[in-house]
C-alpha cells in the first residue's frame, strides 16, 4: 500500500482500526498468520509497476474466511486484474482519489468487518445471546483477542462498563451458561471457523487466540467437540459446530450442568 494511502486509513479512526503493514505478499501471510488480523486492505499493485492478482489470490486461497477490500488507483491496466480478481469472489474496490473521502472509507471497512471470522461467530451466536444487553455482546466478540488462556470474568465486565456481579446476573437472568463457559465456547468456535482456513496451522490459532499453550487449546477442543483441532478441520462443518454447541450447552436441561 503506497504511504499515501496508508497514512488515510492509520489517520481515519485510531480508536477503532489498528494497522499492519506489509511490503510483500509473503510479509503479509506472516502477519496473518501471527497477529489477530480481521481485515487485509490489498493493492494489486504492491510491489510492481503492473497490477497482479497472485499475492491476493494467494491470501484469498490460504485464508478464505479472511474479508478483503481491494483499495487501488485508477489505472487502464488495472481493468483486468479488478476482473479478475471479482472472479475470485472478491466483490469491494475502493477508488484513490474517487471513493476514499473519510466516511465512504469508513463505511467500507466497516462493512468488510462485519464479514470477518469474529463477527460471524457472534452472529451464529446470536439466538443465544440475543437476550443479553449489546454492550455485553459486544464485549464478548472482543474478549476472542483477550490474551491468556481463559480470558476473566471481570476483564469481561470491564469491557461492557459493567459490574463483575451486574454481568453474572445478566447470564443468570436470561438464562445462559456461566459468562466464563460462554466465553470458552464462543473462542472454540472461533478457533474451529479459523482452522476451516488452510493457511493457519493448531499453533497460529492457539497464538491468535492467546493461549499460551496449543496443549491448552486441543484440550478445550476435544472437550467440547470430542474431536482434535486435526480431526475438526475435516470432519465438522460450521454450522455442524455451532449446533453441537447450542445442544450440549444452551439447551434448558445442559445449561445448569455447564454452569
Amino acid at each position: 500500500m503506497p504511504a499515501e494511502r496508508l497514512f488515510r486509513l492509520r489517520s481515519l479512526d485510531p480508536a477503532t482500526f489498528e494497522w499492519e503493514a506489509a511490503s510483500t505478499w509473503p510479509e503479509a501471510v506472516e502477519a496473518i498468520r501471527a497477529k489477530p488480523v480481521e481485515m487485509a486492505v490489498v493493492d494489486p499493485l504492491l510491489g510492481s509497476p503492473t497490477p497482479k492478482t497472485h499475492g491476493i489470490g494467494r491470501l484469498r486461497q490460504f485464508f478464505p474466511s479472511l474479508p478483503l477490500l481491494v483499495y487501488t488507483e485508477v489505472a487502464p491496466a488495472s481493468a483486468g486484474a479488478l476482473l479478475e480478481l471479482g472472479r475470485s469472489g472478491i466483490r469491494r474496490v475502493i477508488v484513490h482519489r474517487f471513493e476514499d473521502a473519510p466516511r465512504l472509507l469508513r463505511s467500507a471497512l466497516m462493512a468488510e468487518l462485519e464479514q470477518s471470522a469474529s463477527q460471524q461467530v457472534i452472529q451464529g451466536m446470536g439466538q443465544m445471546l440475543r437476550d443479553l444487553p449489546p454492550t455485553l455482546r459486544m464485549a464478548l466478540g472482543d474478549m476472542l483477542h483477550e490474551p491468556g488462556d481463559g480470558p476473566t470474568v471481570t476483564a469481561l465486565a470491564d469491557r461492557a462498563r459493567l459490574t463483575r456481579r451486574t454481568c453474572e446476573r445478566w447470564f443468570t437472568k436470561v438464562g445462559l451458561p456461566s459468562p466464563r463457559v460462554v466465553m470458552v465456547l464462543t473462542r472454540l468456535l472461533y478457533a474451529h471457523r479459523l482452522l476451516a482456513d488452510p493457511g493457519y496451522t493448531v499453533e497460529d490459532v492457539a497464538l491468535r487466540l492467546g493461549y499460551s499453550k496449543t496443549k491448552t487449546l486441543q484440550m478445550q477442543l476435544r472437550a467440547v467437540f470430542g474431536l482434535t483441532a486435526g480431526e475438526l478441520r475435516v470432519s465438522l462443518s460450521t454450522e455442524d459446530a455451532l449446533a453441537m454447541v447450542n445442544s450440549r450447552y444452551f439447551t434448558p436441561a445442559r445449561q445448569a450442568e455447564a454452569s
